[in-house]
């Protein structure tokens, strides 16, 4: 592996998964924040930030898990974990990614820029979480979503209160899609000693997943009545509860390569959402 090569697979820039997931929730914030018109410029700065700093928290992790992605069948050919990249050389990456989201945010206003701080903590702090508590998956939600109260600031120049329930949603569909890819890896996981939702809820995966699903769609309701959307939103909303009952069908038997299909798949309710917001607001 060259050392570009190395590069992109530190970056994961070739399977954007992450980037829908961090992208999505963003652009629902911007069409919401603008009532149906966002500005192009922000829509370009927002797909670029999110290319950025997905890349940027995948450099970050991988330095977290240095020592124990040699250790997992999935991530053995990582290359921290092959050596083919140092920790010097990954941080490094991770520092100039950063600077260039940065250099970015500075054309936005100034409120935009000091809430983008938070974001780059939450990239550092979310890989480290996963030794120290079950519920990583809520640090990845709060990276995830800092995007909204960002958007919003960059399109309104403030921070309304009726963010923080889409903030929320979104923190919470990071806890059902990510808890589907800690079923992938929940063997490897246990083995070296990494906590995760999947293996706090045990026996009571369905049970624990279909509650925060509920909950994502109660606050998602929430959005609807708070952003006066009528039926379009709704039937989405109808159209992601279909979606969601059929991911517990797919995730009862626990399948690795079934619930790594249901991670891979959730970013389309993020799509279908986007969407329905957009036409309900235009």
């Amino acid at each position: 592996m060259s050392k570009i090569q190395a590069y992109i697979s530190l970056t994961r820039i070739d399977r954007p998964i992450g980037i829908y997931l961090v992208l999505w929730p963003a652009l629902w914030a911007l069409w919401l924040a603008s009532d149906g018109f966002p500005d192009i410029y922000l829509l370009v700065v927002f797909i670029a930030g999110a290319i950025l700093m997905r890349s940027a928290g995948c450099v970050i992790n991988d330095f977290a898990d240095r020592n124990f992605d040699g250790h997992v069948e999935r991530t053995c050919n990582r290359p921290l974990a092959t050596g083919v990249l140092s920790s010097k050389e990954a941080l490094a990456f991770f520092v100039f990614l950063c600077l260039i989201a940065f250099g970015l945010v500075l054309t936005l206003n100034q409120l935009t820029i000091w809430l983008s701080l938070g974001a780059v903590f939450l990239a550092i702090l979310y890989p480290f979480t996963k030794r120290l508590t079950h519920w990583p998956q809520a640090f990845l939600g709060a990276a995830f979503a800092w995007a909204i109260p960002m958007a919003f600031a960059a399109a309104s120049n403030s921070v309304p209160w009726t963010l923080w329930p889409l903030f929320a949603a979104t923190m919470v569909w990071s806890l059902i899609y990510d808890t589907a890819y800690a079923v992938a890896d929940l063997k490897d996981d246990k083995k070296i000693g990494i906590k995760s939702t999947a293996i706090l809820f045990g026996e009571y995966l369905l049970w624990g997943v279909g509650f925060f699903q509920l909950v994502m769609l109660g606050l998602l309701i929430w959005v609807g009545v708070l952003f006066n959307l009528a039926e379009v939103y709704f039937g989405a909303l109808m159209m992601v509860a279909v979606w969601f009952a059929n991911d517990l069908r797919r995730l009862a038997n626990r399948d690795p390569k079934q619930a790594f299909q249901v991670f891979l798949q959730n970013h389309w309710i993020g799509l279908i959402l986007l969407i329905a917001i957009a036409i309900e607001l235009n």
